[in-house]
């Protein structure tokens, strides 16, 4: 679409020069790196370039476009740079007591010169907004009232991002002019944060082509989602909302801001999910080595902080604990398919599993210290695999770390490249958009949604199509998407909010000096000592000491995902069941002991003690 309107816009303003209505100069404006990236073939001398490659004008023109000036940014560069590195301490000797404060931000001609050199000298620019559900300006005099928790933070980032975005815009057309703005985006609503009610459709929107009609066309894959299970009673599927029922017992901190945690102790249902998607993406797997294709596919999870992201990527791909005197075992990954070590406990030189942080990788920044601390092991794996590619050792050393992992995102799927091996992809941010690879055919989501516009922008990193060959029938062949912990609704439509009304508060007050009397004070403790009973503690088991492991303890065993059309599937735990019961009993012991003063790290050994007659739903 883009490359069509420039193409429109630079032929004409070539063969008609002193027309006011076409432009050859392009300023196009992304949410991100990856997009800006991905939107290199709109440049004429790209090799990949789209006006030759997919022929959007004849031979003849091909000169008329190369005429045409583009630059393919992101939004983050409007923001205003340090022109001068000083130290707080330097900036002060140079300011003087009560001096007035010293100006070292570049002003906004010189971010324009920074941002967009080759559109300088040009009047009557063209602008071209992608996934332009970001730039808006946001309605005044709102708060948000109704937000709490993530969802809050996340609606003052949309309203942050938004304002940035729009204000940079603002700038270029008072200094240089702007001709046009041409919004793209396929989900163009307002977001939360915005003043407006989430979902709703720009005011200014000239087409809609959603998500319901690219189903119902064929033309992506189908998702879909929990639609019934074996919880008796339930009025929605356990997996259908996940965080509803984990939520309070995930961590609420970014990685760096709390204490240690225990990638075992996730709660049960999150391991239940896990198991019954991972139980169909093997047999996905087998399919497709069977059918010789020779990428694998990929099962993404989406969580809301570091601390989540990093729990969930130790429990799939395997970590290695550390003890108090700083020795560490090894714990390997509980999906077989997605770890990162092998059975010795050693790293796989191409991990399975790759744990992301897209919001950092899509602003540009330098990679958060305590990010760049998880993910240092697959850094260096994917440099020394760029060496043994290239042969270039230099190539991999020149790479910035967030450069070196953006490109093991953006090549998921493609086989020959640095993503190839990627077969599980645990991400820290939303990856709501520019990430489309079309291997995804699992997606789990362990964070809140809020919005059905949230819902159908993290699916939508499923749903492109891997083939789009028709059959004997002249129609595409049916691929499916299915998803958990993420409740998107085929039928959902944007509703008005009901208003509000303000919350009555109470003023208390000491009434003094009538109650003085009255006043309560609290004793100041000085410490506190802590006296151990002398009498030893007993276990007693009887019939009460039966804990019978239902589905509404551990989360479904089935789960039937279904679309709006098409085939359901029922994901479900039979994968387990080749366990015997002596390796069951194993497994509970160990888990005994690591939670009352043992650790892996230790390693320590035990004997198990098989009951020949226990049975399999008690323990």
């Amino acid at each position: 679409m883009i490359a069509m309107i420039i193409a429109w816009q630079t032929v004409n303003a070539v063969r008609r020069p002193n027309s006011k209505n076409f432009s050859r100069g392009f300023f196009i404006v992304t949410p991100g790196l990856t997009i800006r990236d991905r939107l290199r073939v709109l440049q004429p001398n790209d090799p990949d370039s789209y006006y030759q490659s997919r022929e959007i004008v004849p031979g003849d023109m091909l000169s008329d476009i190369e005429r045409a000036k583009i630059v393919i940014t992101n939004y983050h560069v409007f923001k205003l740079r340090e022109r001068l590195e000083i130290s707080k301490g330097n900036r002060r000797l140079l300011q003087g007591r009560g001096g007035d404060a010293l100006s070292t931000l570049e002003t906004e001609g010189q971010m324009l010169q920074r941002v967009m050199p080759e559109l300088m000298g040009m009047k009557n620019i063209m602008v071209l907004n992608d996934e332009a559900h970001h730039c808006y300006r946001e309605k005044p005099n709102q708060n948000d009232e109704g937000l709490k928790g993530d969802e809050k933070k996340e609606a003052e980032k949309n309203r942050e991002a938004a304002r940035l975005w729009i204000t940079g815009l603002e700038t270029v057309n008072r200094k240089l002019g702007v001709q046009r703005v041409m919004d793209l985006s396929a989900t163009p609503f307002f977001l939360s944060g915005s003043g407006y009610v989430e979902g709703t459709l720009f005011p200014w929107a000239m087409s809609d082509f959603s998500l319901m009609d690219a189903i119902e066309c064929g033309i992506v894959k189908l998702p879909r989602v929990p639609v019934a299970d074996n919880i008796p009673g339930a009025e929605m599927p356990k997996f259908r909302n996940l965080w509803d029922h984990i939520g309070k017992k995930m961590p609420k901190k970014g990685r760096g801001q709390g204490k240690t945690l225990d990638p075992l102790s996730i709660p049960v249902e999150l391991q239940t999910a896990l198991e019954a998607l991972y139980g169909h993406y093997e047999e996905t797997y087998q399919l497709w080595q069977a059918s010789g294709i020779k990428v694998s596919p990929c099962f993404i999870v989406v969580c809301n902080n570091t601390s989540t992201s990093k729990l969930v990527y130790d429990y799939i791909s395997g970590f290695r604990p550390e003890n108090q005197d700083g020795s560490s075992g090894i714990v390997n990954g509980r999906l077989p398919l997605f770890r990162n070590f092998d059975e010795h406990g050693n790293q796989l030189a191409r991990p399975n599993t790759l744990l992301i942080d897209s919001e950092q990788l899509e602003s540009g920044e330098a990679l958060d210290n305590n990010f760049r601390n998880m993910a240092s092991d697959e850094i260096e794996r994917f440099r020394r695999e760029i060496i043994e590619r290239t042969g270039d050792r230099k190539q991999a050393e020149n790479l910035s770390d967030q450069e070196l992992l953006r490109e093991v995102m953006n090549t998921v799927g493609k086989e020959g490249r640095l993503g190839e091996s990627i077969r599980c992809v645990v991400s820290v941010s939303m990856l709501t958009e520019g990430w489309d690879a079309n291997t995804v055919i699992h997606v789990l989501g362990v964070r809140a949604f809020g919005t059905q516009l949230l819902c159908e922008q993290v699916i939508g990193r499923s749903l492109r199509r891997q083939s789009y060959e028709l059959n004997e029938e002249n129609r595409f062949n049916v691929e499916y998407a299915d998803v958990l912990g993420i409740p998107f609704d085929f039928t959902a439509k944007p509703v008005v909010a009901p208003p509000q009304p303000p919350r009555q508060t109470i003023q208390v007050k000491a009434v003094r000096p009538d109650r003085d009397q009255l006043v309560i004070q609290f004793p100041r403790v000085q410490g506190y000592r802590v006296e151990l009973p002398e009498e030893r503690l007993t276990a007693e088991f009887n019939t009460d000491s039966i804990l019978q492991l239902t589905p509404d303890l551990v989360g479904p065993s089935v789960t039937q995902n279904a679309g709006i059309i098409g085939e359901s599937v029922d994901l479900n735990l039979v994968h387990t069941g080749d366990m015997r019961m002596s390796t069951l009993l194993f497994h509970m012991t160990q888990r005994l002991l690591y939670t009352n003063g043992a650790t892996p790290a230790t390693n320590p050994s035990f004997t198990c003690l098989a009951n020949s007659n226990a049975s399999p739903n008690s323990g």
